[in-house]
């Protein structure tokens, strides 16, 4: 006991190398790093700010209902959603329908979730899209009457659903309705160059065809996963026809701007995701994208001026990214192990410091090497078994268990979830000691990410970030002083870890102020707003498809 006393004596040494980081000359000259960095990804890399075909953002007029997915990192969602457009309106010939949408001028029906199982991500590519074909059928037919046991109405939805996807991996697209697919992260086994709507049409299109006894046989495991449209399809469903592809943050980007009107003085100025994994996305000039990034909007648009903007999915946690932080020796020995660890080391370095699939395991890293070598150096032997185990802690533990009760209410917890070998392991010092990695952790991951958004927003023009010590400006370089009113940016976000982890919303917006206040030459003219776009996966892949469909009217 004493030697645990005396290592929780010296905790706070022991997690320095997560703490030295956040402080504000760190976190500033990391903004300002960011920044450079992401103009020379943008000009050089193939990998990172990818251009998207979005060059123009919803203006809040489109209407129609619209199929929409989500395929995130942890689940996939399924559903109907009607666009209202501004008035609210429900559109022409749409029957009423339950109104369950977080947003105004959405409603939404239909909708089902279902958990991405470990072995759909390890399974072949045909597997996996099979099994979101599937899921994608049992909402279709519930939404015609054929799942619930109610007469069918083959005409309700017509012979073709308009599609929306959102796909939460890294792609390159050439048209709003096409994407091939690059490396996938997030414990997917999938390689690069599929292409997405092909795959995902052929994984329902069998549901467009008469039924067949073969149809209903599969092992156990496939009948287990499967969602209950497989076993009990109809003889056929309406088909597919994709009208809009995008990513997480491009989808979340459009919800937000669908709902939210530009004022003189506030706008949707990027898209976030912080959840399973962590990306973002922003409106760039063309000038300032690579060449070959220039090429097929070209093609696709005529001589389009180096001045016209594109919405480009920044991909800013895959290698590349990270040389900011390597250079301000930010990683530590624990980053470095779960790098190493992890199923594709090096590829997203970023998101394994930030993000909630790997909050947890650098807690348990963290805590582990406390109690071997800082705190009473236990053997193995000594310490719960369960503990031991990678990913054994989950970022959802931690923010649930870990960072909730008091400490004998946490040890009594923990001594549920990862019982000792023998005796009474746990104690309140230790309880109290995991919570304090924990949080400094998640203030640490909180830092970064302010760090990157300003970082990306001075990138991209939309504020200008003063060197540590340089002699402020007066205005913020558009013209504008502080007299003619504050510009608000607002920053569309969406995820687990930034809307439900305690605190941590409310400290990485604490970051963004103290950033922009002391490190922007227009940190009295500009504040940078964190605004969550609930949901924002599967309702902007409905905007967009509404994009399409009313250009195409």
């Amino acid at each position: 006991m004493e030697g645990r006393t005396s290592g929780l004596n010296h905790l706070e040494q022991f997690l320095s190398p997560f703490s030295s980081c956040v402080h504000e000359d760190t976190l500033l000259a990391l903004s300002l790093k960011f920044s450079e960095c992401y103009k020379t990804l943008a000009r050089q890399s193939t990998e990172h700010f990818l251009p998207t075909p979005v060059t123009n953002l919803p203006n809040g007029s489109e209407k129609g209902r619209f199929l929409a997915i989500d395929v995130g990192g942890t689940n996939l969602r399924v559903g109907f959603i009607d666009l209202l457009g501004e008035d609210g309106a429900a559109p022409s010939g749409l029957a009423p329908l339950l109104d369950t949408a977080a947003l105004p001028h959405t409603r939404r029906s239909h909708e089902k979730a279902w958990p991405i199982e470990e072995h759909l991500k390890m399974d072949k590519a045909e597997d996996l899209f099979r099994w979101i074909g599937d899921c994608i059928a049992e909402v279709v037919q519930e939404a015609i009457g054929g799942a619930s046991g109610t007469k069918r109405d083959e005409h309700a939805l017509g012979d073709e659903i308009p599609l929306g996807i959102t796909f939460s991996f890294p792609m390159t697209q050439e048209s709003m309705s096409e994407a091939t697919l690059m490396p996938m992260g997030k414990g997917f086994a999938i390689t690069s160059d599929l292409n997405l709507g092909k795959m995902l049409l052929a994984g329902y299109a069998r549901h467009c065809e008469e039924e067949t006894s073969n149809d209903l046989e599969g092992n156990a495991a496939d009948q287990q996963s499967a969602p209950s449209a497989k076993r009990r399809r109809i003889s056929r469903l309406p088909t597919l026809k994709i009208a809009a592809i995008t990513n997480d943050t491009i989808a979340t980007f459009a919800s937000l701007a669908y709902k939210t009107k530009s004022e003189p003085y506030s706008k949707v100025a990027m898209g976030l995701i912080m959840g399973t994994g962590t990306n973002a996305t922003i409106p760039l000039k063309l000038g300032h994208l690579h060449e070959s990034k220039r090429a097929y909007l070209r093609s696709s648009a005529g001589n389009i001026v180096s001045n016209a903007t594109t919405v480009v999915n920044t991909e800013w946690s895959i290698r590349g990214t990270d040389a900011p932080m390597r250079e301000l020796n930010i990683p530590t020995k624990w980053d470095k192990i779960l790098d190493r660890n992890s199923e594709t080391p090096g590829f997203q370095p970023f998101e394994y410091m930030t993000a909630g699939r790997y909050l947890g395991e650098l807690v348990r890293l963290a805590f582990l090497d406390l109690l071997t070598e800082g705190w009473a150096h236990l053997n193995a032997n000594q310490i719960p078994p369960s503990l031991l185990k990678k990913n054994a802690i989950s970022t959802q533990c931690v923010a649930t268990v870990i960072a909730t009760g008091n400490e004998t209410v946490l040890k009594q917890k923990l001594a549920e979830i990862f019982p000792g070998p023998s005796g009474d392991f746990w104690t309140p010092e230790l309880a109290w000691a995991v919570r304090r990695i924990a949080e400094v952790i998640q203030i640490r991951s909180c830092g970064l990410i302010a760090a990157a958004i300003i970082g990306l927003l001075a990138c991209a023009g939309e504020i200008t970030l003063e060197p540590r010590g340089s002699e402020p400006t007066k205005s913020d370089g558009n013209g504008r002083t502080r007299e003619q009113g504050v510009e608000e940016l607002v920053v569309a976000y969406t995820g687990s870890v930034m809307s439900q982890y305690p605190g941590y919303r409310e400290t990485c917006q604490g970051w963004i102020d103290t950033l922009i206040r002391k490190g922007t030459a227009s940190g009295s003219a500009k504040t940078v707003v964190l605004k969550e776009a609930k949901d924002g996966g599967i309702i902007g892949a409905a905007v967009l498809a509404g994009m399409v469909e009313s250009r195409a009217k």
